[in-house]
């Protein structure tokens, strides 16, 4: 989406057409997320609709499933050839930009498809919600302390930005709905964290990264490091070091992959599956191809020896889509390219409402500040002013009021109150 806008502010009329192809109708801004998870954020403005945004491009809705470079040609499924039952539509163009992104990385851990929840998109952030908030009432209900116990532990997997700032989130908004139920203490309530390594938030450094640590075990979240997911079967959390722990919710955060539909191309990729890049964001020993984002592999010149690529984030990311998108009217007009070069300036982590941590150009933060700093460099990120607004907005009025903590589960099967009107004689009116 970056690169579509950069092209369509500088593109001279008549100079070329854009055709952006993409699965949703929108762009998810990933890093707000949590917050829309722990209903900080509205779902709705964590999302850029692209027909809006890029109002000079047109937008085609659709999955790619092929793309044959040599041929210039890619073969996407959309939801009209689905319902025709026609095959895919075959399109043809002169400049390729490759940026799928990623898709959670899954391991053979046996119960992990049929009980994880991944948090990759909003629509997972909205169903891990309304999954959390359901645990409450189902341990508000029951008399059956397993079930009780099973569904008041939350176990979440992976380390990394993902993992804890969904968990330090979901754990302050459930912490906090639980004093409206008359029967349940924001202390009966465990959250499990399980990272495979030595350390969490690598991205913020050692000392941060400690600091984040003591944060989260002094909220007392179970943090155990070293650790490994073994088995989830029967909603029963195995791990490496032989504790059993059952669990109604067990979310998966451990790592991303470069998009699977890079294996249906001719582009030359690396031993993790994603497209090699030269510097200037060229596909090697291709012409006319182009690639950015998780999905590339772009050396990063700033690290001072070979063999280095830049890191899958969206720091990066947004950068290269800007250059890209240079480089493509360059070529185009036959003026020299010039290579992605970006010094990482640091990380900033949220770990729930007014705590964070942040490492911003050598300079460390945590507390109030660093969760202030992360607020402030996202609402500068996320796209157009209208996004901007929304979610200061937002932000604003949470201060406030009290936080909403409805479940609204019945949107993931909207159909299921008239499908028993119909099948029963019942009437909604009824209810």
């Amino acid at each position: 989406m970056y690169a579509a806008l950069h092209l369509q502010r500088r593109l001279r009329k008549g100079e070329a057409e854009v055709l952006v192809v993409s699965p949703d109708p929108y762009m998810t801004y990933q890093p707000f997320l949590p917050e829309a998870a722990a209903g900080s954020i509205s779902p709705r403005h964590v999302v850029v609709p692209l027909r809006r945004t890029l109002k000079r491009c047109e937008v085609l809705v659709g999955e790619a499933t092929s793309v044959d470079h040599a041929a210039r040609t890619a073969h996407v499924r959309t939801l009209a050839t689905e319902e025709e039952g026609a095959g895919d539509i075959t399109l043809h163009y002169d400049e390729l930009v490759v940026a799928p992104g990623s898709v959670s990385r899954t391991l053979p851990v046996p119960g992990l498809a049929e009980h994880g929840i991944g948090f990759k998109t909003v629509e997972e952030a909205i169903g891990l919600r309304n999954h959390v908030l359901e645990q409450l009432d189902i341990a508000s209900s029951t008399r059956d302390p397993e079930v009780r116990d099973a569904a008041l532990t939350f176990v979440f997997v992976g380390g990394g930005y993902a993992g804890v700032e969904a968990l330090a989130e979901l754990e302050d908004m459930a912490r906090y709905a639980a004093r409206y139920y008359h029967n349940l203490s924001p202390d009966d309530l465990r959250f499990l964290l399980v990272e495979a390594t030595d350390r969490i938030l690598p991205e913020v450094g050692p000392e941060m990264g400690r600091y984040a640590l003591r944060e989260l075990r002094g909220r007392n979240i179970d943090v155990r490091l070293d650790t490994r997911l073994d088995s989830c079967e029967d909603r029963v959390a195995v791990l490496s070091d032989g504790s059993r722990h059952p669990a109604r919710t067990l979310v998966w955060t451990a790592g991303v992959r470069p998009h699977p539909v890079l294996a249906a191309t001719d582009l030359p990729l690396d031993e993790r599956g994603r497209v090699r890049c030269h510097p200037d964001l060229r596909v090697e020993d291709t012409d006319h191809a182009w690639a950015a984002g998780d999905a590339a592999a772009v050396p990063d010149l700033t690290a001072g020896k070979d063999g280095v690529y830049c890191a899958p984030n969206a720091q990066h990311a947004v950068r290269q889509s800007k250059v890209l998108a240079g480089n493509v009217l360059c070529s185009l007009r036959g003026h020299s390219l010039r290579d992605y070069r970006h010094a990482y300036v640091g990380s900033v982590a949220s770990l729930g409402l007014h705590k964070g941590v942040a490492h911003v150009y050598g300079q460390k933060f945590k507390g109030y500040p660093a969760w202030f700093l992360h607020r402030a460099y996202h609402l500068s990120r996320i796209p157009t002013f209208n996004r901007k607004a929304r979610v200061l907005a937002e932000w604003t009025l949470a201060g406030l009021f009290k936080r909403e903590i409805v479940s609204l589960g019945s949107v993931e099967n909207p159909r299921a109150e008239f499908e028993l009107a119909a099948g029963t004689g019942r009437h909604p009116e009824a209810s």
